[in-house]
């Protein structure tokens, strides 16, 4: 068998476009595989939570944008630093790589914490703010409580499976995405319902419910976190914290850190955010199509989990090959990648259409959610493909550290044509017509992404490393 990775391929002259399709392919599969397995837990770990009905989804789902909001601005604090390590990598600068790994650790246990005390403190208001109903508002809260304690862990799980990707090992953070998502499971079954017999054979529980299902979410996170962190530290083959090297700050690595991590963060917030004030919008059409819009986009993810694998290996393969100054692998090899998502972004959304009703039907109890969001789900799905588009060169982008202008775009989509579409047809259309205002930004968003990949004025970006 042809060895195919990313070290090999640099040192070629000529690569043929067949073996740049099995590499994308290679180092993505095991992402892809990994968030396939993520969706499956999702599917599973929202029906727990169904099967007690629609208060206990929308509860949760009212917060939901809010702890992606939380954990979006946490990827760029990583991708600041493990953006560098791929870099160095591909320069063979691999001790320089491990001085910035550490610069990163620190980084993300401080900011962590800081993050963590600040969503505390707001805790109580969030679901007053996302216009929940009165019902629904406890659960709101003690669920938001409990994920705010999950964060430093987050980020130190982000942090350690960007660095391993960074250095082409996409299996073990793969299987490590995977095994967080069974444990949540697991403890999900123990957590949120009570002790009982299946079959004659007794299951403890605990009967929590929906405080149940945050408590087993933040538990699976820090253990897995903590995993990441000893394999990446002791395991890993190109970086290694048992080699000698310096825990002090470098300022050259913080301000290019800087560069690349705050454009990306501040990109996360403004898409959370409009994520927030979409459900916002969404709230007001009561809980029944709160509960719809939170399953919706449980389904959906099933379709873009191969753009977010290839994605992540675009992001270490150009990397790379900015390092080691091959800027022809890094124009062809971004191509291949969008193509390659567009592609299989399409599938899977075809696929999802015919699906969606078994699809809900095992995601809630309830026929009206089920049909509601069947519906809502097929309006969205035509835009797959450019949808893949955006998150294929987002991830080409961010290899080469190209961050700000790809987060303008961004804001300037999600903020001037999905909300402001969605204030004008969802008061018209109801829940219709806020997929319908996503389905149009997707595509938007995707055709302007393929405009910058295509201009070629991102691979002439450099970092001071």
């Amino acid at each position: 068998m042809k060895d195919n990775s990313i070290e090999v391929i640099l040192n070629k002259k000529e690569v043929s476009r067949a073996e740049k399709i099995r590499l994308v392919l290679g180092i993505s599969l095991p992402a892809i595989l990994a968030q396939l397995t993520s969706i499956a837990m999702q599917y599973i770990d929202a029906g727990m939570v169904g099967s007690m009905g629609a208060e206990a989804t929308a509860s949760i789902g009212l917060v939901s944008s809010t702890t992606w909001l939380i954990g979006g601005s946490c990827i760029g604090i990583s991708a600041g630093f493990y953006v560098q390590v791929a870099q160095l990598i591909g320069a063979g600068r691999d001790r320089e790589a491990e001085d910035v790994l550490r610069q990163g650790l620190k980084t993300c246990v401080m900011l962590g914490i800081v993050i963590s005390a600040a969503c505390m403190m707001i805790s109580r208001h969030v679901p007053i703010w996302m216009g929940g109903e009165p019902e629904i508002l406890q659960d709101s809260t003690s669920y938001f409580r409990i994920y705010c304690l999950t964060v430093p862990f987050v980020l130190l799980r982000q942090m350690c499976n960007g660095m391993m990707q960074s250095t082409g090992d996409m299996k073990t953070p793969s299987a490590l995405s995977a095994l967080v998502c069974l444990l949540n499971v697991i403890l999900n079954m123990l957590m949120i319902f009570p002790a009982r017999t299946v079959h004659g054979i007794w299951i403890p529980g605990a009967g929590l419910r929906v405080v149940g299902a945050a408590l087993a979410t933040t538990l699976s996170e820090v253990m897995i976190s903590l995993t990441s962190l000893y394999l990446l530290a002791t395991r890993n083959k190109r970086i290694s914290l048992r080699n000698k090297g310096s825990w002090k700050w470098k300022r050259q690595n913080i301000v290019t850190a800087a560069k690349i991590g705050v454009p990306l963060s501040f990109d996360q917030i403004f898409m959370c955010s409009a994520y927030v004030a979409g459900t916002k919008i969404v709230a007001g059409l009561g809980t029944v199509a709160v509960a719809a819009n939170s399953l919706a986009i449980t389904a959906e993810s099933l379709c873009y989990m191969p753009g977010y694998g290839i994605g992540a290996a675009a992001t270490a393969i150009i990397g790379q090959t900015i390092g080691a100054g091959r800027h022809d692998l890094t124009k062809s090899f971004s191509r291949v990648s969008v193509y390659l998502g567009m592609l299989l972004m399409g599938l899977t959304g075809g696929v999802m259409y015919f699906c969606a009703p078994f699809v809900f039907s095992m995601l809630t109890s309830s026929a009206e959610v089920a049909a509601l969001g069947t519906e809502v789900l097929r309006i969205e799905l035509v835009a797959e493909p450019l949808y893949g588009a955006s998150i294929c060169c987002a991830g080409v982008f961010r290899g080469a550290g190209d961050t700000l202008r790809p987060s303008v775009m961004n804001l300037v989509s999600m903020w001037c044509v999905r909300i402001t579409a969605a204030l004008f047809l969802v008061p018209r259309m109801g829940l219709h017509g806020y997929w319908t205002a996503m389905a149009a930004e997707l595509c938007f968003r995707g055709t302007i992404f393929l405009i910058r990949l295509y201009r070629g004025r991102w691979m002439k970006l450099t970092l001071d490393l």
